[in-house]
């Protein structure tokens, strides 16, 4: 829910945004949802840790679940990028799955991303709208992105996957498989790249045993 005390703040219309500021205001909400959680922190907070004015975060970003979304959603972006999904005619299906996968498990051992999941776990019952936008912001706008390169191969004749959804589904949760519920208890350090490599390889294996064709 929006803050009501914010609910007054009109964005400013028809001035140029500047990167450098948007960059900031994305890098202090981030490190205030981490340490507060969605609910304990607040656009005030946003804006002085970000060095800017409140009206300057609300030229950026209309409310604060806006803010958190993007937030998500940069994160996901910049280790996730959507051409990583589109289907390249050029190489073996293999190579772009691996590339997927590589990226993926990046994404969720990173300290920023394994924080952030514990946080959500641990709020998950007095701050339910921090958990629904960031499933919809970072999650579920990753499994349709799979969902849709599952669609292109099948029409390709590179997968045969009847259930597209249930086969990106299926190939994140083997990416996580039990290491990844491991680094989330602190029972074991984030995923090293020379762990990730034979990893990703050995599920595109997998993923390809049970839906690829020829």
């Amino acid at each position: 829910m929006t803050e009501a005390t914010d609910s007054t703040v009109t964005p400013a219309r028809g001035r140029p945004k500047d990167p450098a500021k948007r960059a900031a205001i994305l890098k202090a909400a981030t490190s205030l949802f981490l340490s507060q959680g969605f609910a304990g922190t607040s656009m005030d907070a946003i804006a002085k840790l970000a060095g800017v004015s409140k009206l300057t975060v609300y030229s950026h970003f209309s409310d604060k679940e806006t803010l958190f979304s993007a937030a998500v959603e940069t994160k996901c972006h910049n280790t996730l990028p959507v051409p990583i999904f589109e289907l390249d005619r050029t190489q073996p299906l293999r190579t772009t799955l691996t590339k997927i996968g590589l990226g993926f498990l990046d994404l969720i051992h990173s300290m920023e991303s394994v924080e952030l999941q514990r946080l959500l776990n641990s709020q998950a019952a007095v701050d339910p709208d921090m958990s629904r936008l960031f499933f919809e912001a970072g999650p579920q706008r990753t499994l349709n992105a799979m969902e849709h390169l599952v669609r292109e191969a099948n029409q390709a004749g590179l997968l045969d996957a009847p259930d597209p959804k249930q086969a990106a589904e299926n190939f994140f949760s083997l990416l996580q498989g039990c290491q990844h519920m491991k680094t989330l208890i602190g029972y074991r350090q984030p995923m090293t790249a020379s762990e990730a490599q034979p990893h990703a390889e050995q599920v595109v294996d997998m993923f390809l045993r049970a839906y690829g064709k020829g």
